[in-house]
């Protein structure tokens, strides 16, 4: 629950109710089918009490059992979905999103790491996590896996920001000891594992917040870094892991090379006790049958992250492979901004939809959206708090609106079946589509009609 202040009647249970089309996935439809999968209500009721879903179904049904001075949210003309969850972001990479790019490696020494020590000033830490947290807000996302900088002071900023907000957030501060710029590195593995401990005992737990080891990739961690993460990782329960994984030919070489005696890339991570439930690994482009075996049978978890392996050309993800019926990998979709080119989940979606048929597996609108709510809260651990509208979850929920541009009411409007809304959505959408974003039941973000407004110029960035 959030730390927010109760306000007035705190210590009375609290009950919201939200009137619309509920949609949301009871199964995974690339196990089963779309038609399986998909629940939806046409004329539905989703009451919250005290921040989380006490109960959905036909509005006829439920509107008589709410309590006494409950207002009703009308939005009839519109589709309510679980909050969209995105398992890999780097909130410190937002400025620099769509900065031009050569490829991975070259991209991180030229853009990411010179950016990425501006964050060692808390005020300029702080300011971008407000930014990122109205974007992502905007666009419908309640949930996120959050890479920050390597400095403390980067993931007080942005904890201080969601935890304000009573955002469910998963975030933790880079570990990094090679291969970057000086300023950027841990001053060595020991101290990073400590600061990252005193991180976990400040923040994990606190509000809605979760704290995730963070090191940033084989490339930039040696054994021992590894190791200590691990460490951590063992020493924390209830934490998560992110880190990238197999995204770039040439880095694929690079990981080889340092780590000669493990047998891929997935067993340097596997052999520092890295893998299992609650570990998420980005990108995932270039895996062989024995890797994701071992991903699928630790319960690790995936992000596909399509906006940004185009945009550096890191190749294309195989959601054939990730969701082979007999070692199926938890997987979800990630923006993956700076190097993602936006931080709507829809336009990632399309996306993803053009890499699936590129690869020979398109996607309806049921397995788009399964990936960007209950796939991305599974592959995370978090299934069973978000990604869904069943009663018990936490009230993270996004209002989405068929009619928001004129092309997308035109598309929508002879429509005969939910999946074909939610296909139209995500290759139409974006944050206009977003009527409305709603965190423990409390509206978060609400669509305006007006542009936003330029920032002051004291504010801008010099």
């Amino acid at each position: 629950m959030s730390d927010l202040p109760a306000g007035p009647g705190a210590g009375c249970p609290t009950e919201t109710a939200v009137r619309g089309t509920l949609v949301w996935f009871s199964d995974d439809p690339f196990l089963t089918s779309s038609e399986h999968a998909l629940e939806y209500i046409e004329d539905g009721l989703l009451i919250v009490r005290d921040g989380r879903i006490h109960a959905i179904g036909p509005y006829t049904e439920l509107a008589d059992s709410l309590a006494t001075g409950t207002t009703v949210v009308h939005h009839r003309d519109k589709l309510v979905l679980p909050g969209f969850v995105d398992p890999h972001v780097h909130y410190v990479q937002t400025r620099i999103i769509g900065a031009y790019g050569n490829q991975l490696l070259d991209w991180l020494q030229n853009h990411v790491y010179p950016e990425e020590v501006r964050f060692a000033d808390p005020a300029y830490a702080r300011r971008h996590a407000s930014l990122f947290c109205d974007q992502i807000l905007r666009n419908g996302t309640t949930t996120a896996l959050v890479n920050c900088a390597t400095f403390p002071d980067s993931v007080d900023a942005l904890f201080e920001e969601t935890t304000r907000r009573g955002m469910r957030v998963a975030a933790g501060k880079v570990l990094m000891d090679r291969n970057a710029r000086q300023d950027l590195l841990d001053p060595d593995p020991q101290q990073a594992y400590e600061e990252s401990a005193a991180l976990i005992r400040r923040w994990h737990g606190v509000g809605r917040s979760l704290y995730a080891i963070t090191p940033r990739f084989a490339v930039a961690c040696t054994d021992e870094m590894l190791r200590l993460a691990g460490k951590l990782w063992a020493e924390s329960p209830g934490t998560l892991v992110q880190t990238h994984l197999a995204e770039n030919t040439d880095e694929i070489e690079e990981v080889r090379r340092l780590f000669p005696d493990r047998e891929d890339y997935v067993d340097v991570y596997e052999h520092h006790g890295l893998l299992g439930r609650g570990a998420v690994f980005a990108h995932a482009v270039h895996l062989d049958e024995r890797q994701w075996r071992r991903l699928a049978a630790t319960g690790s978890g995936v992000a596909h992250c399509p906006t940004s392996n185009l945009f550096l050309g890191s190749g294309l993800f195989s959601v054939r492979e990730a969701k082979r019926h007999r070692r199926p990998v938890r997987t979800g979709l990630g923006t993956d901004v700076g190097a993602g080119t936006g931080l709507s989940l829809p336009q990632t979606m399309n996306e993803a939809y053009k890499v699936g048929q590129l690869g020979g597996h398109p996607m309806d609108g049921t397995k788009l959206f399964h990936l960007a709510t209950l796939g991305g809260a599974e592959a995370m651990g978090l299934d069973g708090r978000v990604g869904s509208l069943a009663p018990g979850h936490e009230a993270d929920f996004v209002v989405l609106d068929p009619t928001a541009t004129r092309l997308l009411s035109a598309r929508t409007a002879e429509s005969e079946s939910v999946d074909d809304v939610l296909f139209a959505l995500a290759l139409l959408g974006d944050d206009r589509a977003v009527a409305a974003t709603y965190v423990e039941g409390r509206l978060a973000h609400e669509r305006s009609p007006c542009p936003d407004p330029k920032p002051e110029r004291a504010q801008r960035d010099r």
